[in-house]
């Protein structure tokens, strides 16, 4: 059985655990199933991520909230032109060192390991989508950046890691199609044929994240190129200019009538796309390999920005209660809410220390090592945040499914994550398949 326990053989060390503003115990011991021995985890805040932390914080409380307002009322009027307050954010984000965060590489970035990026990443979540647009930490930003920087060639990130890392450009990720299941990637239809010196692509893509951006620029396409390869190596990622011939936007997907303006979810067909050979991203039939390593950091990175937007619906739901009355008592003493307020305090506790975990361990074990964290926190950080915002929609009442608030659309983006990067049902089967091979 696994466990977390304070350390109680030296100081206990406390850090500041972000939305909540509350000290949590950053030392412990976990113990893997069937072993006698403990593994050290420390969480403790770098002296450097804890600047951070206080820069974003302040940042964005006296930056981003306050034009928040006027932001969505400038996309709501005009989704295809991004108002000129987000270069201003964008400039004072980079003079501030509060940009490419997401990225431990000090090659392309400040070098914040994951432990450390986890609490500003959770800031981030609480001024959703803004916050981690300005700081050029959103995604499919992030994960087309990491598939970039750990594959892509010199010339590739030459011509598009460079603008991406300098907030001029933005991408898209097309791998999910609208004919099969694409909770398993093996069932992909799409094609990326290798003909000479160059590669033909064909197919539909959907759900495409990022498509939509007026500033999108560049598309990771990922298709088969093998049919008779090993499943596993079947499949490539090409990087296709968004204004390549045949390359076609038919829709952009609403969720609960969210279209999530300015990025945007679209259908995109490829008919017919030739590029050369050399847009391959590590050459064919590496795309599920470079999936698994795109994949796990998005992953979390989700995760730490969810339990921020469930902080946000908390904080919400707390100050609704308080500041209504109904039946001549705060909507806080009716109904069960005061319980329904702990439990959400617990859960995102929970999920908190569970993310925390997760990114320790991609950390000190990498990507492949730390596979079933990651899992873990997929499957359960966005059904907690679905449940802590459908309770604060409960307590707004009718306000909460309106537009007045941010609730419902931050709902739609919470439900949608427990299908986008793995629906939770290939998560549990995943940690189920690594719990059982121990005892195998």
């Amino acid at each position: 059985m696994s466990s977390l326990s304070e350390d109680i053989s030296g100081p206990s060390r406390k850090g500041h655990c972000g939305a909540a503003g509350a000290p949590w115990t950053l030392t412990g011991y976990y113990h893997p199933a069937g072993t006698s021995y403990g593994v050290f985890m420390d969480f403790t805040p770098s002296p450097r991520a804890q600047e951070l932390q206080a820069s974003a914080e302040r940042f964005i409380a006296e930056s981003v909230r306050p034009v928040e307002a006027e932001y969505r009322a400038a996309i709501a009027a005009d989704p295809t032109t991004i108002p000129p307050l987000v270069a201003a954010l964008k400039d004072e984000a980079r003079e501030l060192g509060l940009w490419n965060l997401f990225l431990p590489d000090p090659r392309f970035g400040p070098g914040v390991s994951n432990v450390d990026y986890a609490p500003v990443a959770e800031l981030t979540g609480t001024a959703m989508p803004l916050a981690p647009e300005v700081m050029n930490c959103n995604a499919p930003d992030t994960g087309n950046m990491e598939v970039l920087v750990h594959y892509g060639s010199p010339e590739q990130q030459e011509r598009w890691l460079t603008p991406l890392l300098n907030g001029e450009v933005r991408s898209a990720f097309c791998m999910t199609e609208p004919d099969v299941a694409s909770s398993d990637a093996s069932n992909m239809a799409a094609t990326a044929e290798v003909v000479g010196d160059e590669v033909v692509l064909n197919g539909r893509k959907w759900w495409s994240t990022g498509i939509g951006h007026p500033d999108c620029e560049v598309l990771i396409f990922m298709a088969v190129t093998d049919p008779q390869a090993h499943k596993y190596q079947r499949h490539s990622m090409v990087l296709v200019p968004r204004d390549t011939p045949g390359v076609e936007v038919e829709r952009l997907l609403p969720v609960f009538g969210y279209y999530d303006e300015p990025f945007g979810h679209g259908t995109v067909s490829f008919t017919d796309v030739r590029l050369p050979k050399s847009a391959i991203i590590a050459g064919p039939g590496r795309g599920f390999e470079i999936a698994q390593g795109r994949l796990g950091p998005g992953r979390i990175h989700h995760c730490m920005r969810l339990i921020g937007l469930a902080e946000m619906a908390l904080r919400l739901a707390c100050e609704r209660a308080l500041g209504r009355v109904a039946f001549g008592k705060p909507i806080a003493n009716l109904g069960g809410n005061r319980e329904r307020i702990a439990e959400a305090r617990i859960s995102i506790n929970q999920a908190r220390l569970l993310v925390m975990h997760a990114a320790w361990a991609l950390d000190t074990k990498g990507i492949k090592g730390a596979r079933s964290e990651v899992s873990q926190i997929k499957a359960v950080v966005p059904r907690m945040a679905c449940d802590v915002l459908d309770m604060a929609i409960q307590i707004h009442g009718g306000a909460g499914v309106s537009d007045d608030f941010p609730l419902a659309e931050a709902y739609a983006g919470a439900r949608t994550l427990r299908l986008a990067d793995g629906p939770d049902e290939v998560h549990l089967g995943l940690v189920a398949r690594d719990e059982l091979r121990k005892y195998s």
